[in-house]
């Protein structure tokens, strides 16, 4: 075991935000574990990015819609490092379909891997993460536009943010901060971008600084809220 001074689970982390997040964290002095689910070759890369930096860091592959798998993820983090301080769940699914469709199969793989998977994570952060710590969640801005065919989607994230919100509260007495980041658009399309007043899209960066404020000492006093990083698109 490496005794560290502070740890940080990041799911989700082989994706283009969830890959930048724990590069972040890493660079802030975090020891890192990347959850994962079955992208090995960036999984590894990641890793190896992290390494370069001089962090401990550890990779464990797990489906947040399986119980089993995400305790066997909180369990080897405590087994490599001794502690977690932070949990940030960046795992997540975007396909798209008409409501009127009534496409079952595509609501129900949407709900299991944001909403269920959702819940596994911050059930297991809610339990191992030490008094002091974090616990952010990722929804999206997309909930203030409400886009045709992100009907699936949208239910999940809301009830994401629903999560969040009770937890902050459920977790009372142990000074641990819950909150939710939701990105606007992280893209290259140009039709979106001059859509921000910003007139720019996000960059993955801009989402990972977010986090590391978060899970910064500057970041204690933020708790239960939603924070939309999407340069005032909605």
């Amino acid at each position: 075991m490496i005794r560290a001074t502070r740890v940080a689970i990041v799911t989700g982390a082989s994706g283009g935000i969830g890959g930048k997040v724990i590069r972040r964290l890493a660079a802030d002095g975090f020891a890192t574990v990347l959850g994962y689910a079955g992208n090995k070759e960036v999984a590894d890369q990641t890793v190896a990015d992290i390494q370069a930096v001089g962090t401990p860091v550890r990779a464990v592959r797990a489906n947040v819609t399986v119980n089993s798998e995400v305790a066997r993820l909180f369990d080897q983090a405590l087994d490599a490092f001794g502690r977690i301080d932070a949990v940030v769940h960046c795992a997540g699914i975007t396909p798209l379909s008409l409501i009127s469709k009534g496409d079952l199969e595509c609501f129900d793989r949407v709900i299991a891997v944001n909403l269920r998977g959702a819940f596994i994570v911050l059930s297991q952060a809610a339990e191992h993460v030490a008094n002091g710590g974090r616990i952010i969640a990722f929804s999206s801005s997309v909930l203030g536009l409400s886009p045709p065919t992100y009907g699936p989607y949208i239910a999940s994230k809301a009830g994401v943010e629903g999560l969040v919100r009770v937890l902050a509260r459920e977790l009372r007495g142990r000074s641990i901060s819950v909150n939710t980041v939701a990105p606007g658009p992280i893209a290259t399309d140009e039709s979106l971008r001059r859509q921000p007043p910003l007139e720019r899209l996000g960059r993955p960066e801009d989402i990972a600084s977010m986090v590391s404020f978060l899970c910064s000492a500057d970041g204690a006093w933020v708790n239960g809220q939603l924070l939309r990083v999407n340069g005032g698109l909605t």
